[in-house]
């Protein structure tokens, strides 16, 4: 595993990584995370295998825009509402999934949904930017563990193609995720945004 300066010719080199076919480390607004092309099935695949995470739960996309999302999630007036408050930001917003998106990006219930969100950190954005499209993201901890909130503590991934250090990831836990694919919204995960600021007459 390679750590590489984020910089312009870090993040290019990541890039090039990530097409590919690599999975790769970054900091977020929250902490350090894994990703891989959101449209590379093998690569997706492979963040579940590096990681140990189950099939059944799904990743959550990062984009730089919410107009990347076209294809991936239906987007309405109430979710475009929550994306310009919010985003960017620590919001993970659940949204109907476009038809033909299968798991493991998509939520295995019914009705099945992609989660998404735009991080509000200039490393993850200017990653994002650079590669133009959506990425299948996860938090760069075993499952139960603590959060990796440095570069180093990536380490244990094994198979890890490189990390892009942005130095300290400046939360501590990871995004609010809120479900608005259905008629009302629910707080899945609590986390930086309150679910007060998030739920009508809260």
């Amino acid at each position: 595993m390679d750590f590489v300066t984020a910089d312009h010719a870090g993040i290019a080199r990541v890039v090039e990584l990530l097409r590919a076919g690599e999975v790769i480390g970054f900091p977020t607004d929250t902490v350090y995370g894994l990703a891989a092309l959101a449209a590379h099935e093998r690569a997706v695949r492979r963040v579940f295998e590096l990681k140990g995470r189950s099939l059944s739960r799904p990743l959550i996309l990062m984009v730089a825009d919410p107009d990347q999302l076209s294809g991936w999630a239906e987007v309405d007036q109430r979710a475009r509402g929550y994306m310009r408050r919010w985003w960017p930001g620590p919001l993970t917003l659940v949204l109907p999934a476009s038809e033909g998106v299968e798991p493991p990006l998509t939520s295995a219930g019914h009705p099945r949904t992609i989660a998404a969100r735009i991080p509000d950190h200039p490393v993850a954005l200017a990653l994002l930017r650079a590669v133009g499209e959506p990425l299948a993201t996860t938090s760069a901890n075993r499952s139960g563990e603590p959060p990796a909130l440095m570069a180093l503590e990536t380490a244990w991934v094994d198979g890890l193609a490189a990390v892009l250090d942005g130095g300290r990831a400046p939360g501590e836990v990871p995004s609010t995720l809120l479900d608005i694919s259905g008629d009302e919204p629910r707080v899945l995960r609590c986390g930086p945004v309150p679910a007060e600021a998030l739920l009508p007459g809260q």
